[in-house]
């Protein structure tokens, strides 16, 4: 079965945004990101590991997942073109190369295609849909950042009060402060 991956930047502070979905303070220059296009190639924009000459090969994701908000801020038709691209909105429409707007139920659409062959499933962003998604979450990969933002958009947006534990699978720590900490979800029994 395909595996929900949650795999976001986040500031030591919990949050994947800025108050207005400002992103551009997070680190996008230094040692950390040879590993990210080493072996998350499939998370960079189509366009950029282009330019940048970075093959993308699907295999460890095939899909990613985002909420409109999160869609958006590219400014691009299809971010993700490599990918099959899932955007979920209730009122808005896009087109675009693999992308769908669906207003279905995000929980029902990721328990179909965790039933489909492939590989994982990449929940880009944001907070909203990953509270809603969290109970399908299977595996956490983060990129702490040394950033406060005090405020903005959180890692998890609002949920209710109920502990869950994920085991660590792997830290990554960079000269640049970014540290990568892949955690997987506490399977019971």
């Amino acid at each position: 079965m395909r595996e929900l991956v949650y795999y976001a930047a986040v500031t030591l502070d919990g949050y994947i945004a800025g108050p207005n979905g400002e992103f551009d303070a997070f680190l996008i220059e230094g040692d950390h990101m040879e590993g990210i296009n080493a072996r998350f190639a499939d998370t960079l924009p189509t366009v950029a590991a282009t330019a940048l000459g970075i093959p993308q090969k699907r295999e460890l994701f095939d899909t990613v997942l985002m909420g409109w908000n999160t869609y958006q801020v590219g400014g691009v038709p299809s971010p993700y073109a490599h990918l099959r691209q899932i955007v979920f909105s209730r009122s808005r429409t896009a087109e675009g190369e693999n992308l769908e707007v669906t207003s279905e139920d995000p929980i029902a659409v990721v328990r179909r295609l965790k039933t489909e062959e492939g590989a994982a499933i990449w929940l880009c962003g944001g907070g909203a849909l990953a509270a809603t998604l969290a109970d399908e979450i299977d595996r956490l990969v983060l990129k702490r950042q040394p950033l406060l933002f005090g405020s903005g958009i959180p890692l998890f947006g609002e949920r209710p009060y109920r502990p869950e534990q994920f085991d660590a699978v792997e830290t990554v720590a960079y000269d640049s402060g970014v540290v990568f900490t892949e955690l997987e979800r506490r399977r019971e029994g």
